[in-house]
């Protein structure tokens, strides 16, 4: 394999010849064989971007020349386009706060740059990823500017599916408006409910989420470049400073604004707590839905069985005819994952210390994949599980007519005891709510039918109060 030499603080290494990684890159992937994960290549893209307006205004205001900045640019422009994944090999968790990764985009811009400009990769005369790619930057700038970048740029496709998730139920209530049940309480019979009741809370539960995730956005918006290392802005050209913030806001496409307090921007990262936490929010409420999804399909026979999910494979090696809930068990998994990442997140956050915080490579490793893996498992809730539901109506019946939750609407009219009363005779007798109360004497058959209609109990007042 043909090497090429480079140099750095440390001394010389050998380089791969072909790589457009650099010296500083291979020491970091030396250093750092924990996890497996790359870095994602969204954080990875976004980086580039920054680097594309940097060089741009280097150009405009003197610092580099037309031709290496427009290098600079359309070796960035490939990366954002998804080029080169192949090189940028760091794992996700490092040491440094971000600069290995950073090190990572300098190189392989500046290796692509002296490509395009008929050079030979590891010939930093004719672009530097120190002194040209990374010009009037820090990491401690970029990074954080383009973890908020990559994070509302992942916002958008999990709101949107939170948006068809909540359709999707919705359109769940109405089909099942009509389909009376067993409402439970503590895994218990309790009144009756509508099915389609229970699905208008589950839609309910998502359009806050929905909500919350697409007002979040707001929070991401504000830009650390120009700070460069702490927030003061030190080596940066003033001009520099309000003309990147506008060209990356430009480029990304969103609402980005240059930060009134860099300093702060750069040293505290509670904003990614903060998103976490309502990323976790989605979680929760997504791990709610599907463990009801399972416990109302459950048997099917010897079960719930009041709703039947889509059969997506087969459910065992050893049973057959077996199908199990696949969906809302992985959508489960996912918002377990989710809400142990919201914990490294926190822990990683409240562990900055003075003007850095150092574990930002986890934080962005744990908010960027759970903006994946939810927005992956909001889908598959929705195309594979919700929307190929259906009621099972007969069971639903059965369930109800059997149970005893219509002794509830007695009470107003004959005192909690003697409907206590009721309710264990037909325990104990094995009889229906309305058998038992006819054989006690509590009330007259007309009155007692109207008042245990059960429909009437699924709907706010005293079931057959007498107007």
């Amino acid at each position: 394999m043909e090497m090429r030499i480079e140099k750095d603080l440390l001394g010389e290494r050998e380089v791969p010849a072909e790589v457009y990684y650099g010296i500083h890159t291979l020491r970091a992937q030396e250093n750092f064989p924990l996890s497996g994960y790359r870095v994602p290549h969204v954080l990875i893209q976004a980086i580039a971007l920054i680097k594309k307006a940097a060089a741009e205004v280097n150009a405009e205001l003197g610092y580099l020349s037309p031709e290496v900045a427009r290098a600079i640019a359309v070796a960035a422009d490939e990366v954002v386009s998804g080029k080169w994944r192949d090189q940028f090999i760091i794992d996700a968790l490092q040491g440094g706060a971000g600069t290995s990764t950073n090190m990572n985009v300098n190189e392989v811009l500046a290796n692509r740059a002296i490509e395009l400009l008929h050079g030979k990769r590891g010939d930093y005369t004719l672009v530097h990823p120190l002194n040209h790619v990374n010009m009037h930057q820090s990491t401690n700038d970029v990074y954080p500017t383009a973890l908020r970048i990559a994070a509302i740029w992942l916002l958008k496709p999990l709101s949107e599916g939170c948006a068809a998730l909540q359709e999707a139920l919705q359109d769940k209530e109405a089909e099942f408006a009509g389909v009376i049940k067993v409402g439970r309480t503590e895994m218990q019979d309790a009144v009756p409910i509508m099915l389609g009741q229970e699905f208008s809370a589950y839609a309910g539960a998502i359009a806050r989420d929905r909500w919350r995730l697409y007002k979040v956005e707001e929070r991401l918006r504000q830009a650390a470049l120009g700070g460069t290392a702490i927030g003061t802005g030190l080596n940066a050209d003033k001009k520099y400073i309000f003309m990147v913030n506008d060209r990356v806001r430009q480029y990304a496409g969103i609402g980005l604004a240059r930060a009134e307090n860099m300093i702060d921007v750069i040293q505290n990262a509670d904003v990614f707590v903060e998103v976490s936490g309502l990323l976790k929010a989605l979680a929760v409420n997504l791990g709610k839905i599907a463990h009801d999804f399972r416990l109302l399909s459950s048997g099917p026979r010897a079960g719930l069985g009041e709703i039947k999910l889509p059969e997506r494979q087969a459910g065992s090696s050893i049973m057959p005819g077996k199908v199990n809930p696949i969906i809302p068990e992985a959508v489960n998994q996912v918002a377990f994952h989710v809400m142990a990442s919201d914990m490294a997140i926190a822990m990683a956050a409240q562990s900055g210390q003075l003007e850095l915080n150092p574990f930002m490579p986890l934080i962005a490793h744990h908010l960027l994949e759970s903006l994946t893996v939810l927005t992956n498992a909001v889908k598959i809730l929705t195309e594979f599980c919700v929307r190929g539901i259906t009621a099972q109506p007969e069971r639903c019946r059965e369930l109800l007519d059997t149970s005893q939750v219509s002794v509830t609407a007695l009470a107003p009219h004959i005192g909690y005891d003697l409907a206590m009363k009721v309710a264990r005779t037909a325990m104990e007798t094995g009889r229906t709510v309305r058998e038992a109360a006819l054989q006690l004497g509590v009330l007259p058959e007309e009155r007692l039918d109207a008042i245990l209609d059960p429909r009437a109990m699924t709907r706010p007042g005293i079931a057959g109060a007498q107007k």
